[in-house]
């Protein structure tokens, strides 16, 4: 594997797995070839995600070249993550990492300077890296742009057992995120127990799935809510930077600022006319301190939304290759899960 992180978070790259290639090679579309690798190959989601191999924060990408899963781009991308397979267009963090990795593995051909446009293709729609490259090697800042992102629901009221009522946004970049300020949970984004911002974020995810329906304009599979970001309120545009903590799946916290949150927050601050095109805004992790810059680049239309197209940009880095050894007579082979 390649092995590495962008503002923190992980991401174990698997440049190559067989069963996905020849899967990929019969005609099977991303999504469908996400739902073949769930149901054939999990067990090298989890003996690589989970411990002793990975750990309750893991994040990892399969890379699938060619076929109908990469319809014409340089690589296709399968997320994966401690609870199973993420079906998120443009997980951003992975979307840098895989960018900065897609030119020092040879993945495009006759890359070029100073930038190179790298197009990947994930479960839900195409995206566009683009990355430093100096004729020898990748660097950084990446940025890319985003599929068409949209506020879905603002101003929701929801009762969330334990906290009572709270007001809600729900936007979409790729994914679906609730939004709203830890203070309406008794809470402080910054200072705060990360524990305690974790069970709020998750008793507000599981609050919205039972009391708002959610609606993707091209495909049922991705209506789902994959998280709730907890912010420090500061939506309105300024020159400081914004805080917020991701808290998504089975109550993984992303240790950056969330390449797809970053995403649905701008295009939610835009619907509410809090940001104009091409206005920039710094998003900090609570848990890193690490940063992304967001700005929405083009209004657009997403099905029945009004959408816009957003530009992240973030800092991702190597920290190193790993081959692991899987022997079968190990009873914990396929690796465990502790919460």
């Amino acid at each position: 594997t390649g092995e590495m992180h962008t503002g923190g978070e992980p991401l174990r790259i698997i440049p190559r797995l067989e069963a996905a290639e020849q899967a990929a090679a019969a005609g099977l579309s991303l999504l469908s070839l996400r739902r073949e690798v769930a149901a054939t190959q999990d067990h090298v989601r989890r003996a690589l995600m989970h411990e002793p191999r990975g750990h309750a924060g893991m994040y990892g990408a399969v890379v699938v070249r060619g076929g109908a899963a990469a319809e014409g781009a340089h690589l296709a991308a399968l997320i994966l993550h401690c609870a199973g397979y993420s079906a998120i267009a443009m997980c951003g963090h992975a979307v840098m990492a895989l960018g900065r990795f897609a030119l020092d593995y040879g993945l495009v051909p006759a890359p070029a300077r100073p930038e190179t446009a790298v197009r990947l293709r994930c479960p839900c729609g195409p995206v566009t890296a683009f990355v430093p490259w100096d004729g020898r090697r990748s660097g950084n800042p990446v940025r890319f742009h985003s599929v068409p992102a949209f506020a879905a629901a603002t101003d929701l009221a929801i009762d969330v057992p334990g906290h009572g009522k709270v007001v809600v946004d729900i936007g979409y970049g790729g994914t679906f995120y609730a939004f709203l300020s830890a203070e309406q949970l008794g809470l402080d984004v910054c200072s705060s127990k990360t524990r305690d911002l974790v069970s709020a974020a998750s008793a507000v995810t599981e609050a919205v799935k039972k009391q708002f329906k959610l609606h993707h304009p091209e495909s049922e599979d991705l209506a789902f809510l994959y998280g709730t970001i907890l912010t420090d309120g500061k939506d309105a545009f300024s020159e400081e930077p914004t805080t917020n903590i991701c808290v998504f799946a089975d109550e993984q916290v992303d240790r950056s600022p969330t390449g797809s949150g970053v995403t649905a927050r701008i295009a939610l601050q835009y619907h509410k006319g809090l940001i104009q095109l091409d206005q920039t805004r710094t998003f900090r992790s609570s848990t890193t301190g690490s940063l992304f810059t967001g700005k929405a680049v083009k209004a657009t239309r997403f099905g029945n939304y009004n959408a816009v197209i957003v530009e992240v940009s973030g800092e991702a880095f190597y920290t190193g290759t790993a081959t692991f050894t899987v022997e079968e007579e190990d009873p914990l082979k396929h690796g465990f899960f502790l919460k």
